[in-house]
Parts: C-alpha cells; sequence; structure tokens
C-alpha cells in the first residue's frame, strides 16, 4: 500500500535526525518548576502529534495542563491579532505567522521546527487509479481542496501551478482535517493533504507522491505570545517541542525535520 512507503520514509527521516548534531536535545525534568495551564493555538494537521506531544509534556511537568485548539492557520492567526488569549502559536506557514509577528503579537523570533510535504489523498486501495494530478482533472473525479488562504491550500496551489494543472474542486475546505473528511466519507474521491494525515489515516485511505509537490513544501513555525498568561509554561512547551524527544513524536508521525 502506497502509506506504507510514507511511513518509511518518516521513519528514515526520524533516524537521519536522531543523528543529527543539532536535533535538539532530551528536555531536562522540570520538577514542577513550571506551573498552571498553557493555550496552544495549533494548525489543524498538528493535532494528532501535539495531542502526543502535550501528554508527554504534562508528565513531565505534573502542575501543567495544556489545552490545544486546533484550526486552519489563518483563522488561528486572525483570532490572536483580534485578541485571543492563548500562551503559543504554532502555524503551518510563515506567512500566517508573519502577520502575527507583523501585528506585535510575537514574543521573540518563531523557530521552524518541522516541514510537510503533500500528497493526493484517495481511498484505500485507490480504486480510480490515480497515479498524480493530471489524474484529477478527469470529469469523473471529485477533488476537495483547501482554501487558498490555508497553508495547504496556498501550497496546493503552488504545486499545480507547477504542474500546469487546472483545477474545478468540489469544495473548499477551511483546514486540511475537513479535505481529508470528505475522502474518509467518500464524499470526493480525492485531495490534495499533507503527507501527515495521510499516515494518520493509514487505515481508511492511500497516499498517492507526485513531483511537483517538493517544490511546495510547508515550514512549520512556533513561537510564544506576547501577551501569554503562562509564559513559563509556554516557553518549556516550545522547548519541549524542539527537544529531540518532541522532534521524534514528529517525524514519527510524517513530518520532516527543518
Amino acid at each position: 500500500m502506497t502509506t506504507r512507503r510514507l511511513a518509511l520514509l518518516a521513519a528514515m527521516t526520524t533516524v537521519a535526525l536522531a543523528g543529527c548534531g543539532d536535533g535538539g536535545t532530551d528536555p531536562r525534568p522540570q520538577d514542577g518548576a513550571v506551573t498552571g495551564e498553557v493555550t496552544v493555538l495549533a494548525a489543524a494537521s498538528l493535532t494528532e502529534s501535539f495531542t502526543r506531544i502535550g501528554e508527554d509534556f504534562e508528565a513531565a511537568n505534573p502542575g501543567v495542563r495544556v489545552t490545544f485548539s486546533f484550526a486552519g492557520s489563518s483563522a488561528l492567526a486572525n483570532q490572536i491579532d483580534q485578541g485571543a488569549p492563548a500562551d503559543v502559536f504554532a502555524s503551518a506557514s510563515p506567512a500566517n505567522m508573519t502577520t502575527v509577528v507583523d501585528a506585535g503579537n510575537g514574543d521573540g523570533s518563531p523557530r521552524v521546527f518541522v516541514r510537510n510535504q503533500l500528497v493526493i489523498a484517495v481511498p484505500d486501495g485507490n480504486p480510480d487509479g490515480m497515479a498524480g494530478l493530471t489524474d484529477l482533472t478527469r470529469p469523473d473525479v471529485k477533488v476537495a481542496l483547501c482554501a487558498e488562504q490555508v497553508p495547504c491550500g496556498a501550497a496546493a496551489r503552488k504545486a499545480l501551478d507547477a504542474a500546469g494543472v487546472e483545477l474545478n474542486p468540489v469544495t473548499l475546505e477551511q483546514d486540511v482535517k475537513a479535505a481529508m473528511s470528505k475522502v474518509r466519507l467518500g464524499e470526493v474521491d480525492a485531495a490534495i493533504v499533507y503527507r501527515t494525515d495521510v499516515q494518520a489515516a493509514d487505515d481508511e485511505v492511500d497516499g498517492i507522491e507526485f513531483p511537483e509537490s517538493t517544490g511546495a513544501v510547508n515550514d512549520y513555525p512556533i513561537v510564544v505570545l506576547k501577551n501569554a498568561p503562562n509564559k513559563p509554561a509556554a516557553r518549556a512547551f516550545v522547548d519541549h517541542v524542539l527537544s529531540r524527544p518532541g522532534q521524534a513524536v514528529l517525524t514519527a508521525a510524517g513530518f520532516q525535520a527543518p
């Protein structure tokens, strides 16, 4: 199955990261040094991996509780710029992070912690025999895309332009999980999503690699927010994401090292 190849690639990336000298160090036990609640606004594609990282962070810091809000990065950036209380922002693209930083809502410089690449998601077994972007233009194929203001949609547009392919999607979704759900529910025949989302739904979908995706890889930056109610815990959480154990969770989920 195509997703097995995706999982193998993720495992190879994990091995490469482990051998890299600047891949982060193990986070030092906090021993109660940080307490309270830390609120993290994160791109929808981080749902599974950040949920695991949050559990690990809480286990290492018994006095801390992590609360997540997962959505499209553009929507989260708007919430932050409109004054939504939060401690950390993890975006699926530098563009959405820039809107937050330019508005003066970041504390320090954002750091890229992973990268993500697009694939074509199709039902398990690839019943329509999809092989690349041009197959999505067939008149009998229904396609879901992310809206272009969402990082996965902007990346898809870049890849489609590089391939010279024009699509007429039946739906434009506000985050990548919504686009993926259309495939899982059988409402569309294919969607352009992240490799990590296909890997998370391995038993239901296949992922079809396409060469144009290499020119549309998204960097994921993370930053503590200027008005974070709990900056000590926020900084500790970001450190954990950047640490070797945090990176191991992310690369096992299919993300690429920055």
